[in-house]
């Protein structure tokens, strides 16, 4: 997951989002300039804004804007529970073949567990995700049966298992997990495994392979996760284990996401738009942070990711400054000054 892009600006979709998407992008921004981040930021809209502005959820302006930079940062989008539009997220994955979800969650704060460094690689436009749905009524009852049918194919499983592999190199890993249910899904989650085999025959002796039926590694994560290093699974198992694993590091406002495809690569934060506080400045931007900072190794410029992570190791652990999440008293703007005050004595430093 990286690309050079040179050393000059690049031009890159900034979606907001909804609920705290605004605040805590507004202060991503900030602390990027700061920071020397080579970004230039077509502002798009997304979710309930591109609703209350036009009618739409995902408006085809922001879909152009993604097709022109292929790039985007983009804030928490809210997504109706049971009716309503379709998931955003889906619909922009889907629109440029975003095929590789990677969640890294690493400690960053006090906590049960200690030196959690895991990296989750999800397929992330098969699966069950496909959303082939519907009804099937009885007597009075439109909704008597809900059927849904998953797909996985030889060729999407191959890629993103080749993806896991190639970033476990890159990233100096030892050992990539493969997470299934081959022992009830047979067909769906079987293909995964076996391809997952084949590939890794291609990888002996670089990176060693071994494989969990879901449950299983679900317990395993919570008993013992440091036994993990990589982790490759389907789109559904990928959903529901990287939010697992963003409690083994203090949840989901320090869980980054990058959504990868051949020609377009979107970076976000994991968590949702929390409405409840949206406006109040007490939302935490480290995810969306650290998203940033995913997307800033993307474009070539990882000595300014790097930066950046240890500037919000510095306010955190040095400065002492935290948001009510995790046990401080700071406001948004507060970590974000913070922020900016720390990467810029870092930026006068690397130009000395």
């Amino acid at each position: 997951m990286s690309g050079d892009r040179g050393t000059g600006e690049i031009e890159a979709t900034l979606i907001a989002g909804d609920g705290i998407g605004p605040e805590i992008m507004a202060a991503t921004v900030d602390i990027l300039a700061a920071l020397g981040a080579p970004f230039r930021w077509d502002h798009q809209q997304g979710g309930m804004a591109g609703v209350a502005a036009g009618g739409d959820p995902l408006p085809q302006a922001t879909l152009d804007s993604i097709k022109r930079t292929g790039l985007a940062l983009k804030g928490p989008l809210t997504t109706p529970v049971g009716g309503g539009f379709r998931s955003v997220n889906v619909r922009l994955r889907e629109a440029f073949s975003l095929y590789a979800n990677v969640r890294p969650v690493r400690t960053m704060v006090e906590g049960r567990y200690r030196d959690i460094d895991i990296v989750l690689i999800r397929e992330n436009i098969e699966g069950l995700y496909v959303a082939f749905e519907h009804y099937i009524p009885i007597d009075d009852d439109p909704h008597a049966v809900a059927l849904s049918t998953g797909v996985n194919t030889k060729a999407g499983s191959r890629r993103i298992i080749r993806f896991a592999f190639d970033y476990a190199l890159r990233n100096g890993r030892k050992k990539v997990t493969v997470v299934h249910k081959a022992n009830v899904l047979k067909a769906l989650t079987g293909i995964f495994l076996e391809t997952a085999r084949e590939v890794a025959e291609q990888y002996a002796g670089r990176v060693a392979m071994d494989d969990r039926i879901v449950d299983a590694c679900a317990m395993q994560l919570v008993m013992n996760p440091h036994q993990f290093d990589v982790i490759v699974t389907t789109n559904l198992f990928g959903d529901i284990l990287s939010d697992e694993m963003a409690g083994l590091v203090g949840g989901l406002g320090m869980a980054p996401g990058a959504n990868i495809g051949e020609h377009a690569a979107i970076f976000e934060a994991v968590h949702g738009s929390a409405p409840d506080i949206a406006g109040k400045g007490l939302a935490n931007p480290l995810a969306i942070l650290l998203a940033s900072a995913l997307m800033l190794e993307h474009v070539g410029r990882g000595e300014l990711a790097e930066r950046l992570r240890a500037a919000m190791q510095g306010v955190l652990h040095a400065d002492k400054i935290r948001t009510a999440d995790l046990g401080g008293t700071a406001s948004t703007q507060d970590f974000a000054r913070a922020m900016i005050a720390r990467v810029s004595a870092g930026a006068s430093n690397a130009g000395a």
